[in-house]
């Protein structure tokens, strides 16, 4: 059978992943042999999630009933009842619901109906509180299909020190990942010195560890010294996998789904108010904002060092009518020149315009000449893949270490097969009048 939980944290506390972790001991002191437990990522783009949109399934042998009474009494005990925004959902299944509810609560939005719809479909057993709305999630979970999965460790805290500073000795979490890196990731980032697996909610979480499988996230468990943690789950789930993302076309793209799009860089990045950059993608003749926001840190200088005329592929959520960024493919880049006034040979001095169509011409010595002085100009990039780090990352979003999956690679080779290489030409020294 298959125990699909959802909704029971809030900003203020608890979280669903502890909640399945003490139903996994509590069945098992029942008899219920618990087979496996997943930790199930939806769309994170959902506006009613608490933070990272997480549902907790558990694949257990035993009497169907008997799971529901003990997951229903685990989730009426521990859950956020009191919080307006919490409406916990709990659904146990004998036959595992059709993966296609799964997939549209990864990538799209579902209702409560749809939810119930399924469950009576498969004959399960199931309650859902105040709106029900964590019906979703739990339905979701229990048809969850990983074509790729991963795994996380997850340590919880004792009760009495819930909502108190956490003790956990940051230099041991960079070693945890200097020794297992690329088998673990983001863990910390070690790129702007900053911990990642170390929460800063009141929840009962007290570090995570996220890597290609038990085995390696248990090794860098070993490493990491902290306060005694009350229990410990690794569970299997679809984080940094890009389950969410799918193809997507310029124009036709959904409010709150995520895509992978390709086009051709229209205008050059700007820099907006709060360091967050934003530049124009096209295809087709239409306009795609590209948003690379304040948190992706060095990530913003790639989107900055590209010009009209970069063909690339973009990944990330839409929303507000902007492509927030996740990470960008650079299938080909323009040829950038950059384009001034010659300098003279008789004096040295840079000439200045002598009208248009009329060449340049010297203001000291009133030499002459009919061109100007073109530049070729080294790009600060190259063709590849560009992520933010991971202090900026996703749950959901697959960093580069685990490779790109076959299907994004393929729209980057797309894109280095459509359109003709273009020239940037950037003017340099002109004078206002000029310009």
């Amino acid at each position: 059978m298959w125990i699909g939980l959802d909704d029971t944290d809030s900003p203020a506390g608890m979280c669903t992943t502890y909640i399945g972790a003490i139903l996994v001991r509590r069945l098992e002191q029942a008899g219920i042999h618990v087979v496996g437990t997943r930790l199930v990522r939806l769309n994170p783009n959902v506006i009613h999630k608490t933070r990272g949109n997480a549902a907790v399934a558990i694949e257990a042998d035993g009497d169907p009933q008997k799971a529901f009474a003990i997951a229903v009494t685990c989730v009426e005990e521990l859950a956020e009842f009191d919080e307006p925004e919490t409406n916990p959902g709990v659904a146990v299944a004998s036959v595992r619901p059709p993966p296609e509810f799964y997939y549209a609560a990864l990538r799209d939005y579902c209702t409560v109906d749809e939810a119930i719809g399924v469950l009576e479909a498969a004959g399960a057993l199931y309650r859902g509180y105040k709106n029900r709305r964590g019906l979703i999630g739990a339905t979701a979970a229990i048809a969850s299909d990983f074509s790729d999965q991963t795994y996380e460790l997850l340590a919880y805290r004792r009760r009495p020190v819930w909502g108190t500073p956490r003790v956990v000795d940051a230099a041991s979490l960079f070693s945890a990942e200097a020794e297992t890196y690329p088998h673990t990731w983001d863990t910390v980032d070690r790129e702007n010195g900053v911990v990642v697996g170390v929460p800063h909610t009141p929840d009962p979480v007290l570090f995570g560890v996220r890597g290609e499988s038990a085995a390696w996230v248990e090794k860098a468990r070993s490493y990491i010294r902290s306060e005694e943690p009350a229990c410990e789950q690794i569970y299997t789930t679809n984080q940094g996998t890009d389950a969410h993302l799918v193809p997507g076309v310029i124009g036709e793209l959904r409010e709150g789904r995520s895509y992978l799009v390709r086009g051709t860089v229209a205008e050059t990045a700007v820099t907006g108010p709060g360091g967050h950059v934003s530049f124009t993608f096209s295809d087709c003749g239409t306009d795609l904002r590209c948003m690379a926001y304040e948190p992706t840190k060095g990530f913003r200088d790639v989107a900055r060092a590209l010009v009209p005329g970069d063909v690339v592929a973009a990944a990330g959520s839409y929303k507000g009518e902007s492509l927030n960024l996740e990470k960008l493919g650079v299938a080909r880049l323009a040829d950038a020149v950059r384009i001034r006034p010659p300098v003279c040979l008789a004096c040295g001095r840079r000439m200045t315009s002598a009208g248009s169509g009329k060449g340049y011409k010297c203001r000291v010595c009133s030499e002459r000449s009919p061109d100007a002085e073109i530049e070729v100009v080294e790009r600060r990039i190259r063709p590849g893949w560009y992520e933010v780090p991971p202090t900026a990352r996703r749950h959901l979003a697959r960093p580069l270490v685990r490779g790109v999956p076959a299907w994004e690679e393929n729209v980057l080779q797309s894109c280095r097969e459509c359109d003709p290489p273009r020239r940037h030409v950037n003017r340099m020294n002109f004078t206002k009048k000029d310009l």
